[in-house]
């Protein structure tokens, strides 16, 4: 009789342990979850395997950014039990209890920004070691942009520039931000007016009088809208020559101060030194 090689009866032997369900299959959503602050997700995670004495399933979670290893238990179900643990404990559960039917999704209530990052299902049952029984879901929480803080740099004035800036705190995906002019007067042209949608910024070239007037700048992304105004007032020739000349008579009359204040100080300085006196010598 022909005897079976023993590579060929190894190989063998192992796709038939596999065809046995000594393997675990985990399956979670390709595409990623995006989800408004205050709603309640679910991570789905199913899994496929015989569940014996040693299944064990883990939820963890790591923030955006940061590698897998830097992840962070929410909840592990072990021996029939299940236990919540970490910061999410008070809001994190399972859709089915105990997941030993097949389910082992993930119920996380009233969602935060925090909780923008990747969550990790792993199925562990041991002798099934032929996988790692892992799945990895990206959940994004929506905000909406909170109110905006519109500022100023510089004093304008007529022929010159003004940048005005404007910046939301909060707002996932991260805000877009565009300006426009109050009022009936005319906006300026493009050629003077340089908008950056990303940082917020507002360049104004080329000011003139008319330039003055109440700007806002609106923050959009999907989950809404959120303004703040800034009134930008431009100095005329004839108030900046004004302006000019008064910071110089200051400047000067201060000057005047610390020269006289120092000459009074030497003087004082001076008649308190003794002055030498002269004996003279007996002439015999």
């Amino acid at each position: 009789m022909a005897r079976l090689p023993g590579p060929f009866l190894c190989g063998t032997l192992l796709g038939l342990l596999c065809l046995n369900g000594l393997a675990v299959e985990v399956k979670v959503p390709t595409e990623p979850l995006s989800l408004p602050v205050g709603k309640t997700a679910e991570l789905v995670c199913s899994y496929s395997t015989s569940v014996g004495n040693n299944f064990a399933l883990e939820w963890s979670f790591v923030q955006p950014g940061k590698p897998i290893s830097a992840s962070h238990p929410i909840l592990y179900f072990t021996s029939g039990h299940l236990y919540p643990t970490g910061s999410k404990a008070e809001r994190a559960s399972l859709l089915q209890n105990p997941p030993t039917g097949g389910v082992a999704t993930l119920k996380l209530v009233d969602v935060r920004p925090s909780d923008t990052g990747t969550y990790l299902c792993h199925v562990n049952n041991p002798p099934d070691f032929y996988t790692n029984g892992l799945g990895l879901i990206n959940l994004t929480v929506l905000v909406p942009p909170s109110s905006p803080s519109c500022s100023q740099s510089g004093t304008a004035f007529v022929g010159g520039s003004a940048a005005l800036r404007c910046s939301s705190s909060q707002g996932a995906p991260k805000p877009v931000y565009s300006w426009v002019r109050l009022g009936s007067f005319p906006t300026p042209s493009p050629g003077s007016m340089v908008q950056d949608e990303v940082s917020g910024q507002l360049i104004l070239t080329n000011l003139s009088l008319t330039s003055s007037g109440t700007y806002r700048c609106v923050a959009t992304n999907q989950m809404g809208t959120a303004s703040c105004e800034l009134t930008l007032s431009v100095t005329g020739p004839s108030e900046g020559r004004v302006a000019g000349t008064l910071i110089g008579v200051l400047l000067g009359v201060l000057l005047l101060s610390v020269a006289v204040f120092c000459l009074i100080r030497f003087q004082k300085e001076r008649n308190k030194t003794p002055k030498e006196t002269y004996g003279g010598s007996d002439l015999r």
